[in-house]
């Protein structure tokens, strides 16, 4: 019925809160029925939810509150869960977007996921669209890869690789001369 992460997220939700609430939680669910019927109620509200997101959710949650929370609060936490790993607003990830020189790929990004934003939204577009164009095309691409951050899937952004030295030793007058003669062979002159 539900995959067994999600199980799981809500079993470690739901010690944490014991943890956390004590009294508060053994009032709410005061027997293992009760807690089961609470579980279950809320794996279903939770479901659509990954299980990463409801766990850091649900710690950002005890940090902040003093009562035990309501399955409401959970998933408002979930629903602006694009802080709980690390990503910024979808404007301030457009801006670094269009403001990062190139290569973009050797930039210190935010997060890899503005990187992949970028990319996939096609940096020419961003460089050269107004923002009324390119911003719907990035916020799409970027609420698509957010999810995938969220669902558990991390992004890496390589480096492109650093220029070698193509100059190994400077040549003689003779070797350059021969150089030219074979170039000269090569050419037809």
């Amino acid at each position: 019925m539900f995959e067994p992460g999600l199980v799981d997220a809500i079993n470690q939700v739901f010690s944490e809160f014991a943890f956390a609430y004590h009294n508060q939680f053994h009032k709410a669910y005061p027997d293992q029925a009760t807690i089961n019927i609470g579980k279950e109620y809320w794996l279903s509200c939770l479901a659509e939810f990954s299980p990463g997101q409801i766990t850091r959710a649900a710690r950002k949650l005890v940090k902040s509150s003093e009562y035990l929370p309501t399955v409401a609060a959970l998933v408002k936490f979930c629903e602006s869960g694009l802080e709980l790993f690390g990503l910024p607003s979808p404007r301030s990830a457009y801006l670094e977007a269009c403001r990062a020189p190139s290569p973009k790929a050797a930039f210190n990004w935010s997060h890899p996921a503005v990187y992949q934003a970028g990319k996939a939204s096609d940096w020419f577009i961003l460089a050269t669209e107004p923002e009324a164009v390119a911003f719907p095309i990035f916020d799409y691409n970027y609420q698509q890869i957010c999810q995938r951050v969220m669902h558990g899937e991390e992004f890496a952004v390589t480096p492109p690789p650093a220029l070698g030295d193509r100059h190994g030793r400077k040549l003689s007058a003779a070797e350059r001369r021969e150089k030219m003669r074979k170039l000269r062979e090569q050419v037809g002159l």
